[in-house]
């Protein structure tokens, strides 16, 4: 019995050791790599002077991969024709470089690979790998160092190029024809910028978001920041450069016909204080000019009498811009007719006034024909404004709270350019209660000159409110939603009540706009009272 129980004892012992041995795992096949790839020679060395040839081989300890060389690989000074590259997206234990160009006598040259070599395994980035030769006896060790600010938005773009001109050849056209002498570039992820490899000199430096790559400035797409004064290297100065878009001067394009009534102008620069005129078979025709409907298009609308036919004649006029174009008309079944509708929607806000949007520009208001009245049947006072380049009609009345309004308009209250006049129409909207709103009060301390505009954003960075000051400093904004908002100041040193951008050519940087640091969170029923100190 005792040798049977020590047998089956060893037998349930052996057993629980292969179970435990053979329970699942996973296989790890040890630690994750994290170590960036190291080079393990390059052929000229790095750093070398007397540089003659047109290769270079750069061997690494380990499987690379080149990715995004377009985009992240920086060389200064520019090179007219790009050199070969291998590999691009294969993997290789060494990158070749093969140089196109002609190379120029007594110049440092620098190949920045930015963030596009990485191992092949783990995608470890070998960041800012910088490669480096001499056609002349030394390296060029000069640096300029500075921030890249954006004259609108709080963060700057990427991949901002930052170039140096010869000052002793720089002309205002240069910008537009030639390129720098030496570029940098601040990639996916830095405001700051450092050009390296420098030579002792004067320079001038432009900052460019260059969306075409060509390192020139093309006004109609790139945005470009500058200094007035050229800069004079050695120096341990660190500059700041301020990109802005240029706002394009005033061209129209041919206007287009969209319907039987109604012609398409598309513009380049500011329309608002566009006039047009218009002329069929030699005689005066009436216009009238509206803007096309949402925020971004660059268009406007001329409406014209059914009556012409054939072809018609507008003359653009915008300041000192004048132009006349022809328009050949062709028969379409469709015209644009009276319509009217609800702007503001079911809910009016105490700041706001109610808005009627019309389809058509309109030639008459009949406001005895037009009334507003409460949820208990009572009349309410208002008065009306027609604004016809935004084909609205703004109602503007003492608004109570947690109220239900109704505006009635009787057949014929509205007669549009078509002599065309509304059925009975009517349309209900509420308000809230004031409690359900906050209020917001900014006291702007350290303003450096006058006039200023304080401007409230919201998320996406649209303005939703904004006062102008010549010397009040207390900004009070009540019943507003409650949400999360940014603040701004403005100095309006031109005093038009909006911001200008710059102008490169007349060496005008775009008016200064100052954030406040944090967001400012209104609640409802709530009161916020908010320091914005400006030095």
């Amino acid at each position: 019995m005792m040798t049977k129980l020590k047998y089956t004892i060893v037998l349930i012992v052996s057993l629980s050791l292969l179970t435990s041995c053979a329970k699942r795992g996973t296989i790890t096949g040890g630690a994750k790599d994290t170590i960036a790839p190291k080079i393990t020679g390059s052929y000229p060395k790095n750093f070398s002077t007397d540089f003659k040839g047109k290769d270079i081989k750069i061997d690494f300890n380990e499987l690379i991969k080149v990715k995004d060389i377009s985009k992240q690989l920086i060389i200064s000074p520019p090179m007219k024709k790009q050199p070969i590259i291998v590999p691009q997206g294969s993997a290789s234990k060494f990158i070749s470089i093969k140089i196109i160009d002609t190379l120029k006598e007594n110049t440092t040259y620098s190949f920045n690979f930015g963030q596009s070599i990485s191992d092949n395994n783990e995608n470890n980035p070998y960041s800012q790998f910088k490669y480096v030769f001499s056609t002349g006896s030394y390296i060029d060790s000069l640096t300029v160092v500075g921030k890249i600010k954006d004259a609108v938005a709080q963060k700057p773009d990427n991949f901002v190029s930052v170039l140096l001109y010869d000052a002793e050849t720089f002309t205002d056209s240069t910008v537009y024809k030639e390129t720098p002498l030496y570029i940098t570039n601040t990639l996916d992820s830095l405001k700051y910028f450092s050009l390296e490899n420098l030579k002792e000199g004067k320079y001038r430096i432009i900052a460019l978001k260059d969306k075409s790559g060509n390192n020139k400035f093309d006004p109609k797409s790139d945005k470009i920041g500058f200094l007035e004064e050229a800069i004079t290297l050695p120096t341990t100065t660190m500059y700041e450069l301020e990109l802005f878009a240029e706002k394009p001067q005033f061209k129209a394009e041919r206007p287009y016909q969209e319907s039987n009534n109604k012609l398409y102008l598309g513009f380049a620069g500011n329309g608002i204080k566009t006039e047009v005129t218009g002329k069929s078979n030699g005689k005066e025709v009436p216009l009238r000019l509206t803007k096309f409907p949402g925020k971004e298009k660059d268009s406007l609308q001329i409406y014209f009498p059914l009556a012409v036919k054939d072809s018609i004649q507008i003359a653009v006029k915008n300041g000192e811009y004048y132009k006349e174009f022809t328009t050949k008309l062709k028969d379409y079944k469709e015209a644009d007719s009276l319509y009217i509708s609800n702007k503001t929607g079911g809910i009016l806000s105490f700041r706001n006034s109610f808005k009627l949007a019309t389809k058509t520009p309109l030639n008459t208001i009949d406001e005895s024909k037009i009334f507003i009245r409460k949820k208990d049947s009572t009349f309410v006072k208002y008065t009306s404004k027609y604004d016809e380049f935004n084909q609205e009609i703004n109602f503007d009345f003492v608004k109570e709270e947690d109220e239900k309004y109704a505006i009635e308009l009787l057949p014929g209250a509205i007669k549009d350019f078509y002599e065309k006049e509304n059925d009975s129409l009517n349309f209900k909207f509420n308000t809230k209660l004031l409690s359900d709103y906050g209020n917001l009060k900014v006291n702007v301390v350290g303003a450096k000159r006058f006039p200023i505009i304080l401007e409230v954003l919201d998320d996406s960075g649209v303005v939703l409110y904004k006062k102008s000051s010549t010397k009040e400093t207390i900004f009070e904004f009540e019943t507003i939603e409650p949400k999360s908002y940014t603040l701004r100041i403005v100095y309006d040193d031109n005093g038009n009540e909006e911001w200008d951008t710059g102008n490169y050519l007349a060496k005008q940087q775009a008016e200064e706009i100052v954030y406040f640091a944090k967001k400012i969170d209104v609640r409802a029923n709530w009161d916020v009272d908010q320091e914005f100190g400006l030095d």
